[in-house]
Order: C-alpha cells, then structure tokens, then sequence
C-alpha cells in the first residue's frame, strides 16, 4: 500500500470481484486456523447484493484495486441486543462492521475501515468468531475493547467488541 486508500460505497458492477474478494478473505481465515467462520458460501452473493443496494457495503480501493471490502450499518443490531459474560461500554446509538474482508494483498485494511468508519460515528461495535485469531489480535489494538458473548441468528457465540469516543 502506498498510502491511505480511499473507501468509498461498493457500486453493483463491483460485485463480482468483491465476491473474489470475499473467497481470498475465506482462503486466509481457513489458512490461519479459522475452520468455523464463513462456512456455506457466507457471506452469499446476494447478501453483498443487498448490502450494496441498502448503501452499507463500502469498498477499500487502493489505486484501481479492491483491497478490502465491509460494511457499516448504522442503527441497533438485533443479534447485539443480548450480551453474554459482559456488557456493551454504552448503550448510545452506534454503527456495526460486519463482513470485512481483505484481499490479503495490502496491510492495513482493518485499520482503515476502523478509522474511516469511527470518525463518522464515533461509537462501533464488531464482534468476531473464537477461531479468528487476526482480528482477536487486531481489535485490542485498534481500540476495540472485549465486551462479551453475544450469538448471532443460527445461535453461535461470537466475541463482542465495541469502541467507543472517550
């Protein structure tokens, strides 16, 4: 990466290669040990069609290529609203990230979503599969701090972050 990448919103003639994206971020989780996150074709093609049509798919381009992929959805996740062995750090409105995915060729890409993403809502909330031991180690570190289990629609657990506006 030469230098910060520009995010901007997923158009639908990108869909196609960010689902090539979203195959290279599974190949990597599968590489790092992560076997349990992303199964069954997740996310689906016509889940990142949506996501694109509601507006909460955004790309991370570096230069003409697609380095990452995610999206930011403003407004009460209803997976989030039980939370297990924790609390959330607050309970003000905030935005989500879910789906993010690297095309494993630039670093940094967590790390822009986060902080694009942050300085427009200044309260995120992420959560995480126990066997995604990147984004474990990386969440801490972008100012993310451990709030709890919460379980998502199929009823397994996930490991909830959020990051708060001191």
């Amino acid at each position: 990466m030469s230098g910060p990448m520009t995010i901007r919103a997923a158009k639908p003639e990108q869909l196609d290669e960010i689902m090539i994206l979203y195959d290279t971020a599974r190949q990597i989780q599968r590489e790092t040990g992560n076997r349990s996150q992303w199964i069954n074709g997740y996310p689906s093609r016509e889940l990142i069609g949506e996501d694109i049509r509601r507006g909460v798919c955004f790309v991370c381009m570096d230069g003409a290529h697609i380095a990452g992929v995610f999206a930011l959805v403003p407004g009460k996740d209803p997976t989030y609203a039980v939370i297990e062995d924790g609390a959330w750090l607050d309970d003000r409105p905030y935005a989500t990230l879910h789906r993010i995915g690297s095309s494993g060729t630039c670093r940094g890409v967590l790390r822009q979503c986060v902080d694009w993403s942050f300085r427009r809502y200044g309260n995120l909330r992420i959560d995480t599969h126990e066997d995604n031991v990147i984004m474990r180690r990386l969440l801490p570190r972008l100012g993310f701090q451990r709030c709890g289990i919460i379980h998502i629609e199929d009823g397994s657990p996930r490991i909830a972050y959020q990051k708060i506006t001191p």
